[in-house]
């Protein structure tokens, strides 16, 4: 058990899959950790209990001091703000802690998909936040996981190696310094650029729902959602979407992962294919897809990280048909215009720079 005393204290925002786990998670290690929702029935089963049941990879009981949907109890006298909810809630979640933002303070976007820190830290510019806040995000979220019921949460896996950069890129280090007493997984990410163009979910999540959307419908979810979902053939889809994604990273002076070594570094799970690698991933096995093609795989993997991925390679003169064709699906699927309401090159502050523009603002925080 670490000593609570020489530990940061967490306030974990939001309280859906991924925040009840990493709730769960921090308490079972020793650390002090609020949990707050905007919505009170989720908060309600903790509050009577004392705390969440975390089954899985971790297994015990995990007292939560403080459960609330009020946004200045949950972040006072807290050193990191872990934000885990959907992108399309960056805005919300930046909107409601900026007036009570506090010197010192760090936010932590779990993860930030594509864009995230930018939209985050422009929100808090734009509310006049004076206080010395550092906005970082991870790669991608360190937990697999599901809210199996009410205060209680399974951890199927808990990757290897996360990295996180700040912005500016050049606070990363101090970022690091202050997670890494808890969270040995987190490692230093380049910068914000490559922990968003490293977005593993903009690859798996929106195409695999899309491509499975008629089995979705007809059994209500009923098959596992990697297991089952991808095939050899679907697999060679993804593997195409995601090589448009390492070339628009590569275009702006990046290399981004590909998702097979991804794999392989987050989970050890090896293959020759991209498929093949898949199946070998324990860390996959049990997860359910999604009941409903009106799912977060949709409108939050598409607009918040198909899109800017896109709407970047539009900048900077990459081809991403398959991308584009993808987004395309997804609108016509829930019937909603993704490149209308996405993170778009605009609206990250990047429209009209060029490389050298870009990648100074990551690093710097201003041009």
């Amino acid at each position: 058990m670490n000593d609570p005393g020489n530990l940061p204290r967490f306030c974990v925002l939001g309280a859906g899959h991924g925040g009840m786990a990493m709730a769960g998670h921090l308490g079972l290690m020793g650390v002090s950790v609020k949990l707050y929702n905007r919505s009170e029935p989720r908060l309600e089963p903790i509050r009577l209990t004392g705390g969440i049941e975390v089954t899985g990879e971790i297994e015990g009981f995990s007292p939560i001091g403080v459960a609330t949907s009020d946004i200045a109890e949950a972040i006072d006298e807290t050193d990191v703000l872990m934000v885990v909810v959907p992108a399309n809630g960056h805005k919300f979640m930046a909107e409601k802690v900026a007036p009570h933002l506090k010197d010192g303070q760090i936010v932590v976007l779990n993860p930030g998909r594509t864009g995230g820190a930018f939209e985050f830290r422009n929100i808090l510019k734009q509310c006049h936040v004076e206080a010395d806040v550092i906005v970082a995000e991870a790669q991608t979220l360190i937990y697999a996981s599901r809210a199996m019921n009410p205060a209680q949460v399974k951890i199927f896996g808990i990757k290897n190696t996360i990295p996180v950069a700040a912005l500016p890129g050049q606070r990363t280090v101090e970022v690091l310094q202050t997670l890494r007493k808890v969270y040995p997984q987190f490692v230093p990410g380049d910068n914000v650029l490559k922990t968003s163009l490293d977005n593993i979910g903009a690859i798996f999540h929106p195409a695999l729902t899309v491509l499975n959307a008629g089995r979705i419908e007809s059994t209500r979810g009923e098959f596992q959602f990697y297991m089952d979902g991808i095939t050899p053939s679907l697999a060679r889809i993804l593997e195409t979407l995601d090589a448009e994604r390492v070339a628009v990273a590569a275009a702006i002076g990046i290399r981004a992962m590909p998702a097979r070594e991804w794999l392989y570094v987050a989970y050890d799970a090896a293959g020759k294919t991209l498929y093949e690698a898949i199946q070998n991933n324990p860390g996959y096995e049990g997860i359910g897809a999604p009941a409903f093609v009106d799912h977060r795989y949709i409108w939050e993997d598409v607009p918040m990280s198909l899109v800017p991925i896109a709407s970047i390679g539009d900048v900077l003169g990459v081809e991403t048909t398959t991308m584009d064709a993808m987004i395309h699906l997804a609108s016509l699927l829930n019937d909603t215009d993704y490149w209308a309401v996405g993170r778009t090159a605009e609206r990250m502050g990047l429209a009209g720079l060029t490389v050298k523009e870009i990648r100074h603002l990551a690093l710097e925080g201003e041009i």
